[in-house]
């Protein structure tokens, strides 16, 4: 069985992939898997350095993020270019994972926790979508806590995503994190049981 695994920024999806993992859920993480094909060696940064110039990589052939960043920062078309070389690669990864950890261990729920999974067009390549939710309101608190940014700020990165509202009306399965955790460890465990998965 799989779920993909979405929510807001600073809604607290992190938290809810550690506790499902805590339940006995395998996690498959797109961050990661984004920061994993970025490694030397790896053909999708052999890749970015054919596309953007060696200045892309540092003496050790790793990834000069500051200076990558500074090409693709400020140019769509360049950001875009980067996108068409790592996103597929990312999500083949993905997809892989996903299908080995079902083959191997058809008993287990497999998460795939994916940020921008609805902005990304993704939800047709799971059984159900989970929502980490929490209001606007808080998501804006959150935010300018955790991040040391105002309100402005906030703002602007709240409005390069979907928004939440439209998430929750599009998922199957919506675990409230507003209040506090353990209230959201509750309704987390009310859907494993139902799910069979205990």
């Amino acid at each position: 069985m799989n779920i993909g695994l979405t929510g807001g920024i600073a809604s607290g999806k992190s938290s809810v992939s550690e506790f499902l993992v805590s339940l006995g859920a395998i996690l498959i993480d797109a961050d990661k898997i984004a920061r994993e094909v970025m490694l030397p060696g790896h053909p999708v940064l052999a890749a970015v350095a054919r596309q953007f110039g060696q200045a892309v990589l540092l003496e050790d052939g790793a990834l000069n993020r500051k200076k990558l960043g500074e090409i693709v920062f400020n140019h769509p078309e360049q950001l875009q270019a980067l996108n068409d070389i790592t996103h597929p690669a990312i999500r083949q990864e993905m997809r892989d994972r996903k299908h080995t950890y079902e083959e191997q261990f058809p008993d287990r729920l497999v998460v795939s926790d994916i940020p921008l999974l609805y902005e990304s067009g993704l939800e047709n390549e799971f059984e159900q979508i989970m929502l980490v939710y929490v209001p606007r309101a808080v998501q804006l608190d959150r935010l300018m806590k955790r991040d040391g940014m105002d309100e402005h700020q906030a703002s602007r990165r709240l409005e390069a995503q979907m928004d939440i509202e439209e998430k929750k009306q599009r998922a199957d399965i919506i675990i409230d994190n507003s209040r506090d955790f353990e209230e959201t460890k509750k309704q987390i465990l009310v859907y494993w049981h139902r799910a069979g998965l205990s």
